[in-house]
Parts: structure tokens; C-alpha cells; sequence
């Protein structure tokens, strides 16, 4: 097993994607091993270590953009490389020097491109910034037409182990009605929510058709992903586009 998994995505030749599992790296326990999240309490020259090997495997020659994420629903357009991680949930570039990159463990990943492969996004798909709407947020940065976007899901919390309270359904349900049938009620009153299919139907909502996912459940695989709500201090994984000049 890699540290970079392969998600066979997208067909366009001039764009790079991926994401990571925690296989390999150098962090020790409870980051073992491949953790590049500089935040959580890790060894800072391991996470660095983690990173530098990440941009040798992602061999996309462009400097990686971290973000600063805060479960919100702002979304950064990146025209040039910032050392310092910039406070958003989502980011979107048209430019050719820079790599975007989300941090995950258990939140849902998403990355976009339009089939031009001139315009990409990454977004942090927590239930509150899917809530707050940056899926629609992200999209108003495209010049296109979302019809032209193709979309990304990748491994989060799944459908049979995100537990959550009715507060978190009825925030959706304003967002959109039909986001309910995205809650499957439990004998404690409270909901099993299926990330993916929230995201589908938000993406559907602006026209995206195009929508591609890597269904893996990071509380379940505990060998292959990191998961917050499993294991509480923990590493983090990243999802990464990049436009190659």
C-alpha cells in the first residue's frame, strides 16, 4: 500500500490529483506515519519530513498552498505560492505555480476542474462548511458553467458510522429540503449522515454532472486512513490538484 493512492482521476492530460492514506512517513504514534498535518501536535521536522516527501511523489513541480481551515465556508482564489497556510475552506486557482491542497480525517475531500483544465478548486467538506454552502461558494469562482465541471469525492466518515444530532439535519434541511433523505434516523434519535450523498446532490443542485468518487470510509479502514472522531488526536491526510504548464 502507497502513501499516494491513485484515484484515476481526471481524464484531462494537464491535471494532477490525488490523495494520501497514513501508509509510510515518519511520524510516530498516534500520527503514524505519513501525517502532513502541521497542527495537530506532531513532531514539526516530521510533518515537514511527510510533506517533502509528498511533493517528490506528487511530482507536480508547484509549491503546495496549505490552508488554515476552519470549518467555515470562505473560499480564497490563489494567484501566487503564500508560505503561510491562508484561513479558508476552500481554494481556487487558474494559475500553473501552485499546487491546492485539503486536509482530511473523516471530513469529505473535493476537487474540481472545468474540462478545459484552466480552473481547479479543492474544498473541505466538513458538515458544517457543506452546510454553510461552499460547495455553491466554490463554484461561483469558475468562470464556467458547472455543467463543464467535472467533480471529485474522496474518502471521509461513512454513511454507516457518521453519527450526528438532529441540530446538524435541520441545518441541511433549511439549506435544501431534499437533503434530508441524505439522514437515516437512529433508535437514540439521533442521525447517521451520508457525506457523499450530500455533496452529490449539492453539486447536482449547480449543474455539475460530472462526479466521480473513491467511496473509502476513513473511520472504518483504520489501516489505510486517519479518522478524528475514531481516534481523536490523530494525523491528517491531503487531497491535491495542480494545473501542469
Amino acid at each position: 500500500m502507497s502513501s499516494i493512492v491513485d484515484i484515476n482521476w481526471p481524464r484531462i492530460s494537464n491535471i494532477l490529483a490525488t490523495t494520501t492514506s497514513r501508509v509510510g512517513g515518519c511520524s510516530a504514534p498516534p500520527f503514524d506515519g505519513f501525517n502532513v498535518g502541521s497542527h495537530v501536535a506532531d513532531n514539526i521536522q516530521h510533518v515537514l519530513q511527510n510533506r517533502q516527501l509528498l511533493s517528490q511523489l506528487f511530482k507536480s513541480g508547484q509549491p503546495i498552498q496549505w490552508l488554515n481551515q476552519v470549518h467555515g465556508a470562505d473560499v480564497v482564489q490563489v494567484t501566487e505560492h503564500q508560505n503561510t497556510p491562508i484561513t479558508a475552506d476552500a481554494a481556487f486557482t487558474k494559475s500553473t505555480d501552485v499546487t491546492l491542497a485539503i486536509l482530511t480525517a473523516d471530513c469529505l475531500p473535493i476537487l474540481l476542474v472545468n474540462q478545459q483544465g484552466t480552473e481547479i478548486a479543492a474544498i473541505h467538506g466538513g458538515w458544517k462548511p457543506l452546510a454553510a454552502d461552499i460547495i455553491k461558494n466554490t463554484l461561483n469562482k469558475f468562470t464556467c458553467k458547472g455543467t463543464t465541471v467535472k467533480a471529485w469525492l474522496g474518502p471521509c466518515i461513512g454513511k454507516e458510522a457518521f453519527e450526528v444530532g438532529p441540530e446538524v439535519k435541520t441545518k441541511f434541511a433549511v439549506l435544501d429540503k431534499r437533503l434530508e433523505s441524505c439522514f437515516t434516523k437512529q433508535p437514540n434519535d439521533k442521525y447517521l449522515a451520508d457525506l457523499h450523498a450530500i455533496a452529490r446532490l449539492l453539486l447536482t443542485k449547480e449543474s455539475v454532472q460530472s462526479i466521480a468518487a473513491l467511496n473509502d470510509c476513513t473511520f472504518t479502514q483504520a489501516d489505510k486512513y486517519f479518522s478524528y472522531r475514531r481516534d481523536g488526536q490523530t494525523g491528517r491526510m491531503a487531497s491535491l490538484i495542480s494545473i501542469q504548464p
